[in-house]
């Protein structure tokens, strides 16, 4: 039984505001074959609209769906329904599920459920974040965006967005609500529902750094040093830019520090740096307090060997940032260019 699932389980996380369409890209999702080996953590079957598929009753809790898949409540803790599903897999009782797909409520901060599989002493060693996928209303983004802060911290922190409704949504919206959420999220990709969203879920399950790091946010002609971008509810996004080297301890100190310090209103970094001594990029990314495990890239995207860091903050200015990231690299090079971050855009 060991060998029929992986050593680290990929848990994908499925946000996304109140009416935006997660449950419905979910349902399609759980048809295709490539997650018939998946398990799904919802809060209510009845709320999730998949009792039509429901197949056998394994307990209270858990379902087998005709999918395949393996549907379970969260009842309490997200940390406890996991590890019951690790168990179940682990003596047989379940079939061995590949993946985990956790659907969060409307009003839900990604961050908690991220940070629970690494603060879980029994999880970290069984399970890995593979990213997040959160669906924005084609129809109603533009009030949401502007009134809730919930849903421009989902978009903000997602690896994957997903426009629902473009079908019934008026001429030119899709273009409107892209360019929105563009100017919080810079790089994610924007796809629509109708889009082959599984494949996407696989790119973001292998880890691979390059498939990770879209043209706009990292090698576009010629960025300049840092780009910033003010949003609405004081939101921005900008890419900080340094031509030199950049000593792997010092950088590690300083973003352990500023995350330690900042991590609540620092709602996303990523990006590609030029370490010292390494002849091929080094790939980091975070959401909040939360970062992951450096990824060694094979290449450098585009031949530029600049580091890039894209930052998504709630309330902070990119020059605090790009003064502390001189102070402990120093490098001094990086300097403020006030343009926009469309020009990021491929």
């Amino acid at each position: 039984m060991a060998d029929a699932f992986p050593a680290f389980t990929p848990v994908t996380l499925l946000t996304g505001f109140l009416g935006s369409g997660k449950t419905t890209l979910l349902r399609r999702l759980l048809t295709d074959p490539a997650l018939s080996n998946a398990a799904v953590l919802i809060n209510e079957f009845g709320e999730a609209g998949l009792d039509h598929h429901l197949l056998e009753r394994i307990d209270e809790n858990m379902v087998l769906l005709q999918s395949g898949c393996l549907c379970c409540t969260v009842r309490g803790e997200l940390a406890d329904a996991i590890r019951d599903l690790h168990s179940k897999r682990e003596r047989g009782i379940v079939p061995p599920f590949d993946r985990i797909v956790i659907e969060s409520t409307g009003l839900a901060d990604p961050f908690p459920v991220l940070s629970t599989l690494k603060a879980d002493p029994v999880l970290r060693h069984h399970f890995r974040s593979s990213g997040v996928i959160a669906t924005v209303d084609t129809v109603n983004a533009g009030r949401q965006l502007a009134a809730y802060r919930e849903p421009m911290r989902q978009v903000a922190v997602a690896d994957l967005l997903v426009l629902t409704k473009a079908d019934i949504a008026e001429s030119g919206q899709v273009a409107r609500v892209t360019a929105m959420i563009r100017q919080i999220n810079p790089d994610a990709p924007i796809v629509l529902g109708s889009d082959d969203v599984v494949s996407l879920m696989e790119d973001m399950t292998t880890g691979r750094a390059e498939a990770m790091q879209s043209p706009g946010g990292f090698y576009c002609d010629d960025p300049g040093p840092v780009l910033a971008s003010d949003h609405s509810g004081g939101i921005r996004s900008f890419v900080l830019v340094s031509e030199g080297t950049v000593d792997w301890t010092s950088f590690g100190i300083w973003l352990t520090m500023l995350l330690n310090r900042h991590g609540d209103r620092i709602l996303r970094v990523k990006g590609i740096l030029n370490i010292e001594g390494e002849d091929f990029p080094v790939a980091i990314h975070g959401v909040q307090h939360l970062v992951h495990t450096p990824v060694h890239m094979q290449s450098w995207p585009g031949g530029d060997r600049r580091s890039r860091i894209v930052f998504i903050v709630d309330g902070i200015a990119p020059a605090a940032i790009e003064r502390s990231f001189d102070a402990f690299n120093g490098l001094g090079v990086a300097k403020v260019a006030p343009r926009r971050i469309e020009e990021l855009q491929p």
